[in-house]
């Protein structure tokens, strides 16, 4: 027979301290670290514990006794249930303190090398309706609070399009409004909801895998062009018959999109990298500008989300790498080039690498759009495109911009960095503790000369943070 487990604490009138990862707040109670998100520091709270370590707990809030002076009305009618925007209770200037202070704190703990001090952290002039891509689930299970449960009460239909809720990979929260990107995501998604309800589709049930409706993505660039890609579970000819129906109903009725799309899903996951997308009406691509280029952006392309952020993140890039119009340039993780395209004016040539064969397509049309005929792309995997044999080829860097996924860099790409020896790397990251890993790896050769964090998300915990690397 099981072993009956002891009941989880109840902490009674305990005042948060401090911002932790993941958007958490956390308390210390003796020798227990307790993680408390939708909290700030200064809060007086009751906090029953959801799970326990030896050493730390994740809890939640049963009452306020006072409020802190620091904490900020949310916005969101959606905030505390959708963990989009862990941090609306903290007022923007304490957002960018805790999130330089995080990234300082990765480097230190992590990385565990010589630091400059960090330049301020450039906060987003924007800081609602930011997001140039947003994606949104489907399902045919709502998700429910533990208030809505115990309510008793009828929520209606259990179909929903919105966001994944934590904790139920089959149950989606719905979503009335999305204050991260322009109003009319809330037009199309909240539009495709009702035509959906009218029309009877159904929509995808993670267990049994099927269902037709199965996710949205909206981008909409700052040249007014505006993608939706429909993703749907099509099984039947009845089910392709809705599909088709749909798409013709957005057509007629929302001119806003100009790159209407759609893929057939039946896979075990969410994403569609590996599946043909087919166009049904306009392009199959948009673009978005930066200073005087266009950069081409397909449904499978990487291009940073706060399009306002990402000028001022390439901007330090570019000052960071120290051109002077005779460097090599290596470009890693190229994403549709567009690192590679805003510096290429100021180097010799660049060299961009990137894995996904559709964004290098992209990266080659954007030189050509951009008049710029100093560029090399080549597509696959980074660790074994670069190397040695690759570096022979087209000349030991001047200097490396890189900017991996979240994961960082692989310890094969950081040696072959350090074969290469260029004279300066630019790291920028989305993610501080895989940099502070990388970086611990590249000291032997390298000293951190510049640390710049940079505000992409605001109201989320995310920031990127771009370091200048020098030769020893």
């Amino acid at each position: 027979m099981p072993r009956n487990k002891k009941p989880l604490p109840i902490f009674e009138n305990v005042t948060i301290t401090d911002v932790a990862a993941e958007g958490k707040s956390l308390v210390r109670i003796d020798d227990l670290v307790v993680f408390v998100p939708f909290a700030v520091p200064g809060d007086v709270v009751d906090l029953r514990v959801t799970k326990k370590k030896h050493h730390y707990a994740e809890a939640e809030v049963m009452r306020f006794h006072q409020k802190s002076e620091l904490r900020a009305e949310p916005f969101c009618p959606h905030f505390g249930v959708c963990g989009g925007c862990k941090w609306q209770c903290l007022p923007y200037d304490q957002q960018l303190y805790w999130k330089q202070r995080q990234v300082m704190d990765n480097l230190m703990r992590i990385g565990k090398v010589e630091l400059p001090e960090c330049q301020s952290i450039l906060g987003s002039k924007k800081t609602q309706a930011y997001r140039n891509k947003v994606e949104f689930g489907c399902a045919n299970k709502r998700w429910l609070t533990r208030e809505q449960m115990l309510s008793g009460e009828d929520f209606g239909r259990g179909e929903s399009i919105g966001f994944h809720a934590g904790g139920a990979f089959d149950k989606i929260l719905p979503i009335d409004e999305c204050h991260l990107m322009d109003p009319v995501n809330d037009k199309l998604r909240n539009g495709i909801r009702d035509y959906a309800y009218a029309h009877d589709l159904t929509f995808f049930d993670a267990r049994e895998h099927n269902g037709l409706l199965r996710g949205l993505m909206i981008r909409l660039s700052n040249t007014q062009e505006l993608m939706l890609l429909i993703q749907f579970c099509i099984q039947t000819d009845e089910e392709m018959k809705q599909a088709l129906g749909l798409l013709e109903h957005i057509k007629q009725t929302m001119p806003e999109v100009t790159s209407l799309l759609w893929v057939n899903n039946t896979k075990c996951n969410d994403t569609f990298g590996d599946l043909e997308v087919h166009c049904y009406a306009g392009t199959d691509h948009i673009y978005l500008s930066m200073e005087e280029l266009r950069f081409k952006v397909g449904p499978k392309s990487f291009y940073q989300t706060n399009t306002d952020q990402a000028y001022v993140l390439y901007s330090v890039t570019r000052e960071f790498a120290g051109l002077t119009g005779r460097e090599l340039v290596y470009d890693l993780y190229t994403g549709t080039g567009t690192i590679a395209n805003f510096v290429a004016r100021q180097a010799r040539q660049v060299v961009g690498i990137e894995y996904v064969p559709e964004a290098i397509a992209d990266a080659k049309v954007n030189s050509d759009i951009n008049g710029i005929n100093n560029t090399l792309f080549y597509a696959g995997d980074m660790k074994d495109i670069l190397n040695q044999e690759f570096i022979e080829r087209h000349g030991r860097p001047d200097v490396i911009i890189t900017d991996p996924p979240r994961a960082g860099m692989h310890a094969d790409v950081v040696k072959t960095i350090l074969f290469a020896a260029p004279q300066r790397i630019v790291y920028v990251s989305c993610n501080p503790a895989t940099q502070a890993r990388d970086l611990q790896l590249l000291d032997v050769d390298y000293r951190i000369a510049k640390i710049q964090p940079v505000d992409m998300f605001p109201h989320t915990q995310h920031v990127e943070n771009v370091v200048l690397l020098e030769r020893r």
